[in-house]
């Protein structure tokens, strides 16, 4: 369905996708539709930061909502807290650049989606998060578009 799209499109929705982001979305535009690195990175980084304000202005109220419901309000009594609670005091010491860092570390369960959680589960000011969260985001893709840069240029 999504291949119906023209390929920047593709791009930007695909990097929208938590877990998958500008991150891999830029490596599988070159490897894949031979897409320079120069034209996919803006598009992928857009698509990937789009939903992050949203997400960090209005997480508190999807939550309120949610909480009504017993299937979300039963685990989540469980699990934010002892989130929290784990991570409090090094949230508490770095918060920005803890923030920064996490979205920045091109691993798996790591990224803008998950930093916007990291964010309101620590109360953590929107604009600096934001901020955060989009030089996560940059540090990211350059570093895997690197990565394949460098295997390409060592396998070719």
């Amino acid at each position: 369905m999504i291949e119906q799209f023209p390929l920047w499109i593709q791009f930007f929705l695909l990097s929208m996708i938590p877990g998958i982001e500008s991150r891999f979305v830029i490596p599988y535009a070159m490897h894949i539709y031979q897409v320079p690195w120069i034209n996919v990175f803006p598009i992928a980084t857009i698509g990937n930061m789009i939903l992050v304000p949203f997400g960090l202005l209005f997480f508190r109220r999807v939550e309120t909502f949610l909480q009504q419901y017993s299937w979300w309000k039963r685990p989540m009594d469980r699990i934010f807290p002892r989130i929290r609670r784990r991570a409090d005091k090094k949230i508490q010491r770095y918060e920005s650049m803890a923030l920064l860092f996490f979205v920045a570390v091109p691993l798996p369960f790591t990224g803008a989606g998950l930093g916007v959680l990291i964010a309101y589960l620590f109360d953590l000011p929107v604009r600096r998060s934001l901020l955060m969260i989009f030089f996560g985001v940059i540090i990211s893709s350059t570093i895997t578009t690197l990565v394949y840069l460098s295997g390409q240029y060592l396998f070719l």
